[in-house]
């Protein structure tokens, strides 16, 4: 695993053998970050990430600026190399969480400026996850979501759907809650 940019950067991490997870490609994280570049400056922001696999976008995430980076993952082995890789980083701002990302968006009171959500495409509640997190109040208003999925899925007809991107066979959807737009606590 590679860290592209920023304070981070360059370093790179040998990722466990037994890992249960399907890391976004380099390729499509760079592309991803470039995007969004565009639309936030990551700057004193909060971030979620949600299945977070090895934790690469968390950690670009971190090594960017954002102050404040939560990291969901409940497989034992992603887990423990996102501490350990925290840890090598001294990356204060990462806060990796072991847990199921539906009860964690359930239950999280923490509003985010951006969430970051790359579950298994054959995950079977998939197509939930963007209602779910449109529907709380996880995302600030002018926040922005962004989930990873197969071309198999179709997130268009969403409130708040901006774009859909695709890297090869990685799509990434984009969101946006409005300035104005306040949710109810």
């Amino acid at each position: 695993m590679r860290i592209i940019n920023g304070k981070y950067g360059k370093r790179r991490f040998d990722v466990p053998t037994n890992i249960k997870a399907r890391p976004t490609t380099d390729f499509a994280r760079e592309n991803l970050f470039n995007v969004l570049n565009n639309k936030i400056d990551f700057d004193g922001i909060t971030a979620l990430d949600l299945f977070a696999g090895t934790g690469a976008v968390s950690f670009e995430l971190a090594s960017r600026g954002c102050v404040r980076v939560v990291a969901v993952e409940a497989y034992h082995v992603q887990y423990n190399f996102i501490k350990k890789v925290t840890q090598l980083l001294g990356a204060r701002e990462l806060l990796p969480v072991k847990g199921d990302v539906f009860k964690f968006i359930a239950s999280c009171r923490e509003k985010f400026d951006f969430i970051f959500a790359d579950p298994p495409y054959d995950l079977p509640r998939l197509s939930e996850i963007p209602e779910l997190i449109l529907s709380s109040t996880l995302l600030k208003p002018g926040g922005i979501f962004v989930i990873e999925h197969s071309k198999n899925n179709d997130f268009s007809h969403l409130p708040g759907f901006e774009e859909r991107r695709v890297y090869g066979s990685v799509n990434f959807s984009f969101f946006r809650i409005p300035e104005t737009e306040e949710k109810e606590s």
